[in-house]
């Protein structure tokens, strides 16, 4: 699972977020990483010099194997709350995805195979 991370103007990309988000998303998407290819973070400051509620802004999106990409926001008053909640919306958002593509295949109802026809 590879991991990008960008940042706006008003958020400095330093290695320790890097590393920090990194690992959340590590540790929360741990149980589906065979199943996700690319996970794209996107932080931003809406307000950069202004201290206002919710203002900080993480945006995931998760490409998943054979599946088109799904994407999560979520926007609180601290960059880690943003990460947080950013982080739990998409440990949720895939495993009811692949959930709900295990039951499909469970109930499918494919005519039985043909074979020859034995007189």
């Amino acid at each position: 699972m590879k991991i990008q991370i960008n940042t706006d103007h008003n958020i400095v990309g330093h290695q320790v977020l890097i590393d920090d988000v990194s690992g959340k998303l590590e540790s929360a998407l741990s149980r589906f990483s065979t199943h996700i290819t690319q996970v794209e973070v996107h932080l931003s400051d809406q307000t950069s010099h202004r201290n206002s509620p919710s203002d900080k802004r993480c945006m995931m999106e998760a490409r998943l194997e054979g599946r088109q990409p799904i994407a999560v926001t979520h926007e609180a008053e601290t960059l880690n709350q943003a990460i947080d909640g950013a982080t739990d919306k998409l440990a949720k958002l895939i495993e009811g995805t692949l959930d709900r593509q295990r039951d499909q295949k469970r109930h499918r109802t494919d005519p039985p195979p043909r074979g020859p026809i034995n007189n």
